[in-house]
């Protein structure tokens, strides 16, 4: 129950933060702020981070919580590239229309430099998690190719969203994520089907 509790007080400062920072943009947006919008208090804040700045790398933290609430959506007869598909155009959708496309930017490029943790690539997360239950399911259903490990399939469709969510970075966001991923991810995951 402390567990969850916590767990929830984290994702409330998260959700809290990415809201403002979007809104306001990441300088314009203080702790303080970030406290009262969150309805919990400096010291929960400063138990979880360590100012505002490691809030970038929580980013991940909020992408999980979105994933979770849309496993519950998500039909078991569904195949696992629809899935997959579903997940992330919902993902995308998200990100185009809540999360500041400098932050994701700088999100990118902290990981690139970082000597601590590497979020992104951290497979004890909900994201690599889910992935692996999608992917073992296809095989198991003979829907994606059985020459490829669960692992192998998992790590080129987590390097795929990277990629695309990379290249609108640098592009400036001058089209739709979800719609440009919705085209490209069959053309480049069809490997894994067989393709």
């Amino acid at each position: 129950m402390a567990k969850k509790k916590a767990r929830n007080t984290k994702s409330r400062i998260v959700t809290a933060a990415w809201k403002l920072f979007y809104e306001q943009g990441y300088d314009d947006t203080t702790v303080e702020e970030i406290i009262e919008a969150s309805g919990t208090s400096r010291g929960s804040f400063y138990h979880y981070f360590e100012g505002k700045d490691a809030l970038l790398s929580s980013l991940s933290y909020l992408f999980d919580d979105k994933y979770v609430s849309l496993m519950e959506a998500v039909e078991s007869d569904m195949n696992a590239f629809d899935k997959l598909m579903y997940l992330n155009g919902e993902l995308f959708g998200m990100i185009e229309n809540s999360v500041a496309l400098d932050l994701l930017a700088r999100l990118y490029s902290s990981q690139l430099v970082t000597r601590g943790d590497k979020h992104l690539l951290d497979h004890n997360r909900v994201y690599y998690r889910l992935l692996r239950q999608i992917a073992s399911e296809g095989i198991a259903r003979g829907e994606f190719s059985a020459r490829f490990t669960v692992n192998e399939i998992v790590n080129a469709y987590a390097m795929l969203e990277r990629g695309l969510l990379y290249d609108w970075c640098i592009s400036g966001g001058g089209y739709s994520l979800k719609n440009y991923a919705a085209r490209m991810l069959p053309l480049l995951f069809g490997f894994a089907r067989g393709g």
